[in-house]
């Protein structure tokens, strides 16, 4: 029998130590293969990616990428979770969003997991007169209600109560948000003559009477929603929570009150790892920030999966991208996580959009067991590190609001708009040149496909902060040509000309297929340029084939008609080449001018 030594498992006793060092060697050589001649930390800084907020993710992490320590779940600075159980005891609360006054829609989805409701209520939702009927058979005292309801959120919240006194729930076991919040309803109208009295009064209310009631939400969807990075979403919810605070304390209520009476929501995505250290940088930042005011305590969550990254085309992607937006939120410590439907983007969500999304997270919770271990990331050097960095970056954009004036003043002055239009037009860039792929849209995109349809949703409010998605220029263009399609019974196309045999132009041919369809092209591939019903063409081959035949095939194809004449790969001198498309190229740009051509408005 083989007793193990005393240290456990030693499997790897007789190796020694890989160090830092050994292994910036080997990337050094990796890169010397490439052409590229650094070494040292320039070596690593080569594998590194840029992220925005001047953030770096690099390719090693080590024990020594020191961060502050974070605590312990549950205690300050909170990072490791806002409960010393985090959702241990039975999973975080599924929170599913309703805009249209469907009484059967709710109980559906709260008879099959979800365990609170967000109601969007007012002019851009549900009629205030229709709550009653709508939450007709949900037993109050079990099903939290969050409202959502804007510039009618005083006559939202009074309904609500009213309700609640008329089925005789106690003052105690109502539980949820009535949903206050005139900053962010400013960002998204440009409506800044909310009075905050009412507000205020119905904190004092719920601070007085109703003990497991909230009456603000401090929502930075709207600044995610314009284009906004992480730090930017940061920034702004502390910047409109301190505004909170200081209206709050000023009518009357503690600070610990006050603190009591704000919940804070925040974009998921499925860049898994930057939500989940948002998430964890938010409730760091929050707790000092109340430390300061006086009382501590931690930082109520609710996580969204971004509106900005569901995509129109090929919308069964984005169960996806929720799935891991869900995941995300579940490990970086959120409270309640509203999964939005794959056919958000389209219009009203059906039955099945929905089943899907609350699903999203019972699987998550329940078969995954996400929710068996408090802040499963804590420990990363990765996400400790990246929470850190993200924590200053989003503190640093709220000492730049608060210099200016506070949340209210940078709204009003156009100052924030600019910010945030900025860092969109940055990441505009990316997209269009597909360095930020969005997958059956601008790569993998299905012309075949057929598009899905919904009723309409109710219009959402407008008139301040834009609301941008990553879909946005590709969408356009593949409008143009569902346009072209409806006029003349085709769509646009582009002859794809292959040179030599299938193992020369196969991956190219494959790029500029992709690449075409992205803009609503179809590419031809079969027969000749003269029998395709196209005017213009693309060259697809290896770089030793293009230098042999390119010039030769580009003349022969003009003299048969060809308007215009690509090149799938890097620029070089070919006479009779009018355009390359290559990897990194601003696809947008060239599809856009492509379409010109054909005439196809």
């Amino acid at each position: 029998m083989t007793v193990l030594p005393d240290d456990g498992l030693s499997l790897a006793a007789e190796f020694p130590d890989a160090t830092h060092e050994q292994w910036q060697r080997l990337v050094e050589g990796v890169l010397r293969k490439s052409g590229k001649e650094v070494s040292g930390a320039a070596a690593e800084d080569a594998l590194s990616t840029t992220l925005e907020d001047g953030l770096r993710a690099r390719p090693l992490y080590t024990a020594d990428d020191s961060a502050p320590d974070p605590g312990l779940p549950g205690f300050a600075p909170f990072v490791r979770g806002g409960r010393p159980e985090g959702n241990t005891l039975g999973g975080w609360d599924v929170r599913q969003q309703h805009t249209a006054a469907d009484g059967a829609a709710v109980l559906g989805d709260l008879e099959n997991g979800v365990t609170s409701l967000w109601l969007v209520a007012g002019a851009d939702g549900i009629p205030v007169s229709s709550l009653d009927r709508v939450l007709d058979g949900v037993y109050l005292d079990l099903a939290p209600v969050v409202l959502d309801a804007g510039r009618d959120v005083e006559p939202a919240a009074r309904e609500l109560l009213r309700l609640y006194q008329e089925r005789g729930v106690a003052k105690e076991a109502a539980r949820g948000n009535l949903g206050a919040d005139p900053l962010g309803h400013e960002a998204r109208t440009g409506d800044g003559g909310l009075d905050f009295a009412p507000v205020a009064a119905l904190a004092g209310l719920c601070a007085e009477e109703y003990p497991g009631l909230r009456a603000l939400t401090v929502d930075a969807l709207p600044y995610h929603e314009a284009g906004g990075s992480a730090a930017q979403e940061l920034g702004s919810s502390l910047a409109t929570g301190v505004a909170y605070l200081r209206e709050l304390t000023e009518a009357g209520l503690s600070v610990q009150q006050a603190v009591a009476q704000l919940e804070f929501r925040y974009a998921a995505t499925a860049d898994q790892f930057l939500t989940i250290a948002k998430l964890r940088a938010a409730r760091r930042l929050w707790a000092r920030v109340i430390e300061v005011c006086g009382a501590p305590g931690g930082q109520v969550q609710h996580a969204v999966t971004s509106p900005v990254m569901m995509s129109r085309r090929d919308p069964w992607v984005n169960m996806l991208r929720t799935t891991v937006a869900t995941l995300a939120a579940g490990v970086g410590g959120a409270d309640a996580v509203t999964v939005l439907p794959f056919d958000h983007a389209l219009g009203l969500p059906d039955a099945f959009a929905r089943r899907i999304a609350r699903n999203t997270s019972t699987i998550l919770v329940e078969e995954s067991h996400l929710s068996r271990v408090i802040d499963p990331a804590g420990g990363s050097w990765y996400v400790e590190r990246l929470t850190d960095e993200l924590a200053h970056a989003g503190w640093e954009f709220f000492q730049w609001i608060e210099r200016e004036g506070g949340q209210a003043a940078v709204l009003r002055s156009g100052r924030l708009g600019q910010d945030l239009a900025r860092t969109w037009e940055a990441r505009s860039a990316k997209l269009a040149e597909r360095r930020e792929p969005v997958t059956g849209v601008s790569e993998f995109p299905n012309l075949a496909e057929r598009l899905v349809e919904r009723a309409p949703a109710p219009v959402p409010p407008s008139g301040g902060l834009p609301r941008v998605r990553r879909d946005e220029a590709f969408e356009a263009l593949r409008a143009r040509s569902d346009a072209h399609l409806a006029a003349t019974g085709s769509r646009p196309r582009i002859f794809l000309a292959a040179l030599g045999p299938a193992a020369a132009h196969t991956a190219r041919l494959t790029f500029a297929s992709n690449l075409f369809q992205a803009g609503g092209i179809e590419p031809v591939t079969e027969g000749a340029f003269e029998d395709s019903g196209a005017t213009e063409v693309c060259l697809c081959s290896s770089d030793t084939l293009y230098e042999e035949r390119a010039a030769e095939v580009a003349g022969e194809l003009k003299a048969t008609g060809a308007g215009h004449v690509f090149l799938a790969g890097r620029p070089g001198q070919y006479p009779d080449v009018d355009a390359y498309v290559f990897a990194g190229c601003d696809a947008v740009a060239v599809l856009s001018a492509t379409l010109d051509r054909m005439g196809v408005s």
